[in-house]
């Protein structure tokens, strides 16, 4: 693996474990309590999704709306954090402020997919505020919020490609010339989409020789975990935390 750019959100022995919204498996996706679990089986490395309520508070939840996973209704944005405070994940468990998780897990690196632009400066003011630059990678599938983020927050923010950036990395690795944003430290992608690989061997080699790291999402089984690390992958993003480790335990390369 090269290592051109380097970051020091990226300082990690061997492949990067993520916990996948703390590890989904429990059914308390992006919770205080699982991400507690996911820290306590070892991780250190832990991806989130954020939203900004109607008062701007940054909270760290997956879908636009409440609906699906907790007690509550409603979009996140059109709602005030004293709303959204009181909404429980299956029925038990808060909806956290991703300021809390920084302060209560200070040995954690997060990996936040910025869903909606609203969020986008709050989680820039507030790793500012904490002086968190090296505790972050910024994600999204839109290629313009990363850019946006990497030209607000300059070379200390760490980020990962888009859509449109993972689209000109495969071209890349086709041998077809492609223009690509030079600041991301990492592209973190499907193993394959709509039924068309993404990581092989070319498309690692090609991330490598540009000085990215390579991280796959969301990869629960074994055989697919040991597949994508025999290619050379950096990281993996698992919802099933137990049995990540045990592939990286079996490979001798748990950190």
């Amino acid at each position: 693996m090269t290592t051109h750019i380097r970051h020091p959100y990226l300082d990690h022995p061997g492949p990067i474990a993520f916990a996948h919204r703390g590890g989904t498996a429990d059914g308390l996706e992006n919770t205080a309590a699982q991400f507690r679990r996911a820290v306590a089986t070892g991780y250190r490395y832990i991806e989130t999704d954020v939203h900004a309520t109607a008062d701007g508070k940054l909270v760290a939840f997956h879908d636009a709306t409440l609906d699906r996973v907790t007690d509550g209704a409603g979009r996140i944005a059109d709602l005030p954090w004293e709303d959204v405070r009181h909404a429980r994940v299956a029925g038990s468990e808060p909806v956290p402020l991703f300021e809390d998780l920084l302060e209560e897990f200070p040995e954690v690196r997060w990996n936040v997919d910025v869903k909606a632009e609203p969020a986008l400066r709050p989680l820039l003011d507030l790793i500012e505020r904490t002086g968190s630059w090296g505790r972050v990678c910024v994600g999204s599938f839109s290629e313009a919020r990363v850019a946006r983020a990497q030209r607000l927050a300059g070379p200390r923010l760490a980020t990962s490609y888009g859509t449109r950036g993972v689209l000109g990395l495969r071209l890349l690795s086709w041998g077809i010339p492609a223009a690509l944003r030079r600041s991301a430290v990492a592209a973190q992608v499907p193993e394959s989409r709509s039924g068309f690989p993404v990581v092989d061997h070319r498309f690692v080699r090609t991330a490598h020789a540009r000085g990215l790291q390579v991280h796959v999402w969301t990869v629960n089984e074994p055989d697919r975990m040991h597949r994508l690390l025999d290619l050379g992958v950096d990281g993996i993003m698992t919802d099933r935390i137990d049995t990540l480790r045990k592939v990286l335990e079996d490979r001798g390369t748990w950190a």
